[in-house]
């Protein structure tokens, strides 16, 4: 099982707060964050590409690891360190982008249900997002939240799991419990009046409930 960069993974949207995205990315880094998912795919083409380039710029200077949702070609033009592919992405898929990326980039699928996890672990993905586990307005059209039971489900296969969906620092624990290897996390880092102190009490929580007694 492949080790993830980062126990939190910072998920961009550039409509979460007035600030620039580059800086709350910056902010995210500061407080400790290592992995950021640039997302923002409603975004033109062109557009896209010169956002993303200025949260790449930020994300290198940390020495931090850049994911880009779904699209390969963007990826592999910002130098990223991995892909994020849309649920029910195969085989084909997956190897396409470790091919364009290099053997050593990071892929990621969506999941919303156990199955879609063993499916992705089959097709050779690195890790999967599980979402929702609790409620969220971000993402409302993926069924109801599978919560801490369905996320246990879940993890339980040879396959990293990031918990995604109505995630807080107060949440951490039960993630953790459950298995996950990691947990994702945009509104409350993308709409957070000081993104650096959120970043820092979500690894804060993660640390303690890996010191926590069995």
């Amino acid at each position: 099982m492949r080790a993830l960069p980062s126990p939190l993974l910072a998920v961009t949207d550039r409509h979460g707060h007035p600030r620039p995205l580059a800086e709350t990315v910056q902010a995210i880094l500061d407080g400790g964050g290592r992995w950021i998912w640039f997302r923002d795919r409603d975004l033109e083409t062109d557009a896209r590409r010169r956002l993303g380039e200025a949260v790449a710029e930020r994300v290198r200077a940390a020495k931090g690891v850049l994911t880009v949702g779904g699209d390969v070609a963007l990826a592999r033009a910002l130098g990223a360190d991995g892909v994020h592919l849309g649920g029910g992405s195969g085989p084909e898929a997956i190897a396409a982008a470790r091919a364009a990326l290099g053997e050593r980039a990071l892929i990621g699928v969506s999941a919303h249900a156990a199955h879609e996890v063993a499916q992705a672990a089959s097709a050779g993905a690195d890790y999967a997002t599980l979402s929702p586990i609790y409620a969220t307005a971000s993402k409302p059209g993926y069924g109801p939240a599978l919560g801490l039971a369905g996320l246990a489900a879940a993890c339980d296969r040879e396959l990293p799991i990031v918990a995604l969906g109505g995630l807080d620092a107060d949440r951490i624990d039960g993630c953790r419990a459950a298995g996950a290897a990691a947990v994702a996390i945009m509104g409350g880092l993308m709409r957070a009046r000081e993104p650096a102190e959120a970043a820092q009490a979500v690894l804060k929580a993660w640390s303690s409930a890996d010191r926590a007694p069995a």
